[in-house]
């Protein structure tokens, strides 16, 4: 299969459940193997890099995760997650981390006392912000949407679906959107490609 991103753009992934959309998104991010081919990306194979290399491609390429309870960890403070992401990419100096934690709650629409608060005190819609957060904060050209809304109220996804439309104008981000919504993909997509089967095809919905 060829699946090609271009800057700036959404690309649609829609399939049912079971064809294969998360295991393409873990490979598209180094978190799994493919059985063959590569993953190009700034036209170099993410798989024949070396480990620092690759440290410095997940800074650039984020994923989001569906919401769910093993996403954040639940004894770490949400200060204490974003700043962890911050530190682990070198993003800023220790002096100027709280005024990038405070730019990041912006960002996503958060007050700043839920610096102190665990994911377990915290709606879906927050916990899901909270996780945006995380995955802009190493300033990324690139994230991988794998179902961010799809465990959310529906009266919570139209929010965090715009939230995700004005941070891709704003930050100039492209996205790969997966979902097995068909009205979630029209929402937000450019593009859109079909996975059925483990055949991809572009398509129309």
């Amino acid at each position: 299969m060829d699946l090609r991103l271009y800057k700036g753009e959404v690309l649609g992934l829609v399939g049912e459940s079971g064809s294969g959309k998360s295991t393409m998104g873990s490979i598209l991010t180094a978190l799994q193997r493919p059985d063959s081919g590569q993953v190009l990306f700034r036209n170099r194979d993410i798989f024949t890099r070396t480990p620092r290399e690759l440290r410095k491609i997940r800074k650039e390429l984020q994923l989001i995760f569906q919401q769910s309870g093993n996403v954040l960890d639940p004894r770490m403070t949400t200060g204490a997650i974003l700043t962890e992401a911050l530190s682990l990419h070198n993003i800023c100096s220790r002096e100027e981390q709280p005024h990038e934690l405070k730019r990041l709650l912006e960002l996503v629409g958060l007050h700043e006392d839920t610096l102190q608060r665990y994911p377990g005190e915290l709606s879906g819609g927050m916990l899901q912000r909270v996780i945006i957060a995380r995955a802009v904060s190493t300033r990324p050209s690139v994230i991988i949407c794998d179902e961010p809304v799809s465990a959310l109220d529906v009266s919570v996804q139209g929010q965090v679906l715009n939230l995700l439309k004005d941070l891709q104008e704003e930050l100039e981000l492209s996205y790969i959107f997966i979902s097995h919504d068909i009205d979630v993909i029209r929402h937000m997509a450019d593009r859109v490609a079909v996975l059925e089967s483990g055949e991809l095809r572009e398509g129309k919905i």
